[in-house]
């Protein structure tokens, strides 16, 4: 019999869940701009028109999503000019590593950054792989590998303007600053981007004058990242009612969401459409921790050791290397992994319950199923949205 007849109640089953949790959740199109949030005069609300809630998104109330803002952050987003420099030699943006062609992470192909290891303009690497930045509006659990980036950081840098490092306006001038990044100096990032006339218009109308500062570029540029939303790959089609799952993609589909698996612990389910907990976890992949910029990095709790942030699943079929070290080339390679390499230690995450005996063990064909399912989380849309590219490719200081 086929498998899709024989598990069409599933189907049935999973499509009326789906709608019952969006009616539970009340889940609506909605404007960012509520009583929550303030916003300058003259600005037009930023419309998150997606069917997942938005009274969950992680939104600075001094930094309410609008056109003009996310417009300027785009084109701030792909200036190489805010390296503080114009030679062609030392521009560095947000898109140098977070290219739209692979969910906006680095990618295994980088022209410049082999292997999707990444380094900064004075040859220095950076930390760890880059991670890819979709639908992290909904991130309330700190950002980076380590979750450095988060509301519980109450440091305060040593930068010329009160700051934090706790949203994601913090990465312009973290970046700016950064030895394994810009290396480069704020005032200079921001005087150079006042030098084009373009930006004044682009400033007055996002925030009511041309003034130029660090505080709005940062803004800016996050209120674009929040706008880099996926929601509309084969599976979301699928519990949609818009297209069927081969028999495949299904089993691959049950496997993932039972505990043969056990991949649904770390990366969520139908019920939790990010495909990511965003919550920190040692996988079980090494039992010596000498990473100094894993969790424990942040939190000094000795259970923190070997943690990182789960990535979301979401085109990870585009998001290769993987891990925060960029270990694995290949999709394949981590489901090998996972499945016959999982190793004991004081510090792996109790949700990792085939640690036990190594692994899944899944048999060749489960494999097969269990990666065809993954390939549904595909959102090629998401790849080639124009309101996401570059809005300048002509202009020789914009990253192509």
């Amino acid at each position: 019999m086929n498998v899709l007849h024989k598990h069409k109640g599933w189907r049935i089953f999973s499509l009326a869940l789906f709608v019952c949790i969006q009616f539970a959740t009340i889940t609506y199109f909605v404007s960012c701009a509520t009583n929550k949030y303030t916003k300058s005069k003259n600005t037009h609300s930023y419309i998150f028109n997606i069917l997942y809630p938005t009274d969950s998104l992680n939104i600075p109330e001094n930094n309410p999503t609008t056109k003009e803002g996310v417009t300027l952050g785009r084109y701030l987003f792909y200036d190489g000019r805010l390296s503080g420099r114009t030679h062609t030699d030392s521009l560095l943006s947000c898109a140098s590593c977070h290219r739209q062609s692979r969910s906006f992470e680095c990618g295994i192909d980088h022209p410049k950054y082999k292997e999707g290891k990444t380094f900064g303009l004075t040859g220095i690497p950076t930390p760890h792989v880059t991670m890819p930045l979709i639908n992290l509006a909904w991130n309330h659990e700190g950002y980076m590998w380590n979750g450095f980036v988060s509301k519980e950081n109450k440091q305060k840098p040593n930068i010329p303007y009160p700051a934090n490092y706790q949203n994601l306006e913090s990465f312009v001038w973290m970046m700016i600053i950064a030895p394994h990044e810009c290396n480069g100096n704020i005032e200079q990032s921001v005087a150079i981007i006042a030098q084009d006339t373009m930006y004044h218009r682009l400033f007055r109308e996002a925030f009511g004058t041309e003034e130029i500062t660090i505080d709005k570029i940062s803004k800016a540029v996050a209120q674009f990242v929040r706008t880099l939303i996926s929601f509309d790959s084969k599976f979301d089609k699928f519990m949609r009612g818009e297209t069927q799952l081969t028999d495949s993609e299904m089993r691959g589909f049950f496997l993932f969401t039972t505990e043969k698996a056990d991949c649904f612990h770390c990366h969520g389910s139908p019920a939790e459409p990010l495909w990511t907990s965003n919550q920190f976890m040692n996988n079980a992949r090494d039992i010596d921790f000498t990473d100094n910029h894993d969790r424990y990095s942040v939190t000094h709790d000795e259970l923190d050791k070997g943690k990182y942030r789960v990535p979301t699943l979401r085109n990870i079929e585009f998001t290769a290397p993987y891990m925060h070290d960029g270990q694995y080339k290949t999709l394949d390679e981590v489901l090998n992994f996972y499945n016959t390499s999982l190793k004991r230690s004081p510090y792996v995450d109790p949700l990792m319950i085939n640690v036990n005996h190594g692994g899944m063990f899944l048999s060749e064909n489960e494999l097969t199923d269990l990666k065809a399912f993954l390939l549904t989380l595909s959102d090629t849309s998401f790849l080639h949205n124009p309101a996401y590219s570059n809005p300048m490719p002509e202009n020789p200081y914009f990253i192509k």
